[in-house]
């Protein structure tokens, strides 16, 4: 047998596991993993990857790759190559564009414009909005990962669904069987906090960060919680932020609700008080709290102790000049997150000792799979998972620079911050994508959906889990 890559002399790493073995890949799936030198297999492509860390491919479910709408700020292909070469081999794409992604029409729309464009495997949420009910069950026959509800104002102007409409349209969810994730702050404590800060006359950082204050979140996420609960519906929580609102997750899951929750790298390494320096560089939804309020080291606990199932990004760019601005109000939120994420999960928690490798993947890798129903078609190196990889140096050196990434609108709160750890090659359904910081091949990405029935990974019969999608569109 000739295979299509097999990679030598590498360390695999799990969430519970480290292995030195070989891996061989063929036809896009995992068909073999053994101690190193055991595999009396030659394969069209080899990687030697001694002193090297191969993990599951990294997934990212939090990117607002801007279109339809907003190419000016990012498009499928320049974000797509920016999470390529941050090692991540999965994203999931966010539903405020323009128009929202709020049909199975819009659904189809954005997944031709990543058709052939995207380098990177892709899924697409669907808007839970206010009106949109009657949508849900035609998104999810389109193929949407899950639902994305805003409850505090974000880019796009997404009306949240009034609490009645919210607790219907969740029992709607739960019986299609897809997760519902929520950007959890209270819209109205948001709105009377910056009404009284502009009454005041303040337009500086600062100010955005006193205008959204934890207890936004926490209500936010209580809620849901309670509605959660009533429809027996299962939710996540994007972005966390604050103590409170980790709290509020906790309580909810003693009392049996499915909820699983995010933190992104600038909520758990980032200080909120740094928006007096950074400006709005510095400027997210929700905010970068102060770190003497004690809401980084709350997040770090709920990373170690498997509160918090994932990691990720809110990748999120802005056109210079909408970032650039002395008064705070007219600023953007958000920056660009995929292509430096794991470098800073490597330079920050795994290289002190706060986390273990073993557990980054679980927030990387197996914790976003497991969340959104794709798990372990992705996610985790099992024979006959998708053969979807990212190599890694622990030892390699870089400083992270405005100019050197790849998305369309790089102004980064990270310039100049100097890492140890990085990818150093990104494999997709065992295709090299990126080695050593340059693409390889052409865009071969597909949209991904859950699988409805699930799947054995030691059932090796058949073409392995799940549904895709083509380079032309027609899913299989």
């Amino acid at each position: 047998m000739i295979a299509d890559l097999l990679i030598r002399n590498g360390t695999v790493v799990t969430s519970t596991a480290r292995l030195a073995a070989d891996i061989v890949a063929n036809q896009g799936h995992i068909v073999a993993v053994a101690r190193r030198g055991v595999l009396a297999v030659r394969a069209s492509e080899e990687i030697d990857a001694t002193g090297l860390y191969v993990l599951p491919g990294v997934i990212d479910d939090h990117v607002h790759f801007r279109e339809p709408g907003m190419a000016y700020k990012e498009e499928w292909t320049s974000g797509s190559i920016a999470a390529a070469m941050g090692g991540v081999t999965m994203v999931i794409d966010m539903p405020n564009t323009r128009p929202m992604t709020a049909s199975a029409r819009d659904v189809e729309a954005k997944r031709a414009l990543a058709a052939g464009r995207s380098w990177v495997d892709f899924g697409i949420f669907g808007l839970l909005g206010r009106g949109n009910s009657h949508e849900l069950e035609a998104m999810t026959s389109a193929g949407v990962i899950g639902f994305k509800c805003f409850l505090g104002e974000t880019t796009g102007g997404a009306v949240p669904p009034d609490d009645g409409e919210l607790l219907a349209t969740l029992r709607v969810t739960a019986a299609l069987g897809r997760r519902v994730g929520f950007h959890a702050e209270n819209d109205e404590i948001l709105q009377q906090r910056r009404a009284e800060l502009q009454a005041a006359g303040r337009t500086d950082a600062r100010a955005f960060l006193e205008s959204r204050p934890a207890i936004a979140e926490a209500e936010a996420v209580g809620r849901l919680g309670r509605f959660a609960y009533e429809a027996g519906a299962p939710v996540h929580v994007f972005h966390l932020s604050s103590r409170e609102g980790l709290a509020a997750v906790r309580e909810w899951r003693s009392r049996g609700v499915d909820i699983t929750c995010e933190v992104t790298p600038h909520h758990a390494f980032l200080d909120g008080d740094e928006i007096a320096t950074l400006g709005a560089r510095l400027r997210v939804n929700p905010p970068v709290r102060s770190a003497a309020e004690g809401h980084r080291d709350a997040l770090l606990d709920g990373l170690r102790d498997g509160t918090v199932d994932l990691i990720a990004t809110d990748h999120a760019p802005h056109a210079r000049k909408e970032k650039e601005t002395e008064d705070i109000w007219t600023a953007a939120s958000g920056f660009p997150g995929v292509e430096t994420s794991l470098r800073l999960f490597l330079t920050m928690a795994v290289g002190p000792g706060l986390l273990s490798l073993e557990q980054y993947v679980r927030l990387s890798s197996e914790g976003p799979a497991k969340a959104w129903g794709l798990w372990p078609h992705k996610g985790a190196i099992h024979v006959g998972s998708d053969a979807d990889l990212t190599l890694v140096d622990l030892d390699r050196r870089g400083v992270i620079r405005d100019a050197e990434l790849h998305s369309k609108s790089p102004v980064t709160p990270y310039d100049g911050l100097p890492t140890r750890g990085a990818a150093v090659a990104t494999i997709l359904r065992g295709c090299v994508i990126m080695r050593e910081g340059r693409l390889v091949g052409a865009p071969g990405g597909r949209s991904v959906e859950p699988d409805p029935d699930g799947w054995d990974p030691l059932d090796r019969g058949g073409a392995g889990p799940g549904r895709s999608v083509d380079a032309g569109g027609a899913r299989s």
